[in-house]
């Protein structure tokens, strides 16, 4: 009997040792796992880090440029949209050679040739550059880039000889002497745009033209509660596509007839500058003044007298169909 119970007391002995040594490897097996990702517990760490991961690119990469686009179109918008739906006016494909304007002065007090090309455009886009032909009448317009101190004085001479005239403004005008503009819409005058800087229309974008053109608008408007109708380019450059853009925003562009080099001094002085105008004198002319020019002040109303004198009388621009 002993020797069978020291048998199964040795038999259990066994068993216990094996089924540690077994529990023992079978309880190590998981520790590894943790590293592979696959064990529930680390499972809440993969997926905090997993959102992270796309959440530092999207902070990186469109949050400041998409605030910075947001403020620089923001101001913009409104022009945005009007230079899309002048695409629609004024394909991009139109043509933006730029031409300065120009004349083959003619003798015995013809219309100037302003050559075929010129013409097309003209009548294409409804500009001016003479008024009515078939009688003896003259459209007096001046430039303003700058007050030199000579608009009181202009102001005062076709007062005196109840001529009105069209004066194209510029921003550095309008925001220095908005007493004279004030004046020159109280006393009868179309005041017209020339831009907010003088730009050259062709090289500058749809945008940018837009801008110019419509910032002025509204500082006069704001001035005077009037809108503008009528734009001369400035320095006269012009292209197919700034005359449809021009169009397009709701102004008729006025070229001219008779000019001349008046915004620097003469070197025939005030006699150059009377003489000029008279020699080329035509029926319909559009003559066009610098009233930073002194030699144009000091005759200007002799000028006025000697027109009228040959039978001539002094239209506005809103007479030319």
């Amino acid at each position: 009997m002993k020797g069978k119970a020291v048998l199964v007391a040795l038999v259990v002995l066994a068993v216990l040792i094996s089924a540690f040594a077994l529990g023992s490897f079978f309880g190590e097996a998981p520790k590894p796992s943790p590293s592979n990702g696959t064990v529930g517990d680390k499972t809440p760490t993969a997926t905090n880090t997993t959102p992270t991961t796309p959440s530092a690119p999207e902070e990186e990469t469109p949050l400041e440029p998409i605030t910075s686009t947001s403020d620089e179109t923001s101001s913009p918008a409104t022009v945005a949209v009007e230079v899309s739906e002048l695409e629609a006016i004024c394909p991009r494909s139109l043509d933006n050679t730029k031409y300065g304007w120009g004349m083959r002065i003619l003798p015995n007090h013809q219309i100037p040739d302003i050559g075929a090309k010129a013409k097309e455009l003209i009548d294409k886009y409804h500009a001016i550059f003479t008024g009515n032909t078939s009688e003896k009448v003259v459209y007096l317009t001046f430039d303003e880039g700058y007050e030199a101190g000579n608009t009181a004085k202009i102001l005062d001479i076709l007062k005196s000889n109840d001529v009105k005239a069209a004066f194209f403004i510029t921003g550095a005008f309008i925001k220095s002497e908005p007493n004279l503009v004030q004046r020159m819409v109280d006393e009868g005058h179309i005041v017209g745009n020339h831009t907010v800087n003088h730009v050259s229309l062709p090289t500058v974008s749809d945008a940018k033209a837009t801008d110019e053109i419509n910032r002025l608008a509204q500082m006069y408007y704001e001035l005077t509660h009037q809108t503008m109708k009528y734009l001369r380019p400035p320095s006269g450059e012009y292209s197919e596509r700034s005359l449809c853009v021009t169009n397009a925003l709701g102004y008729r562009t006025v070229f001219w007839s008779i000019a001349m080099a008046d915004w620097v001094p003469l070197k025939g002085g005030p006699d150059e500058a009377y003489s000029t105008v008279m020699d080329r004198l035509h029926n319909g002319a559009v003559i066009l003044l610098h009233a930073v020019s002194p030699d144009d002040i000091q005759v200007l109303d002799k000028l006025i007298k000697d027109i009228k004198a040959q039978g001539y009388r002094f239209g506005t621009l809103d007479e030319i169909p």
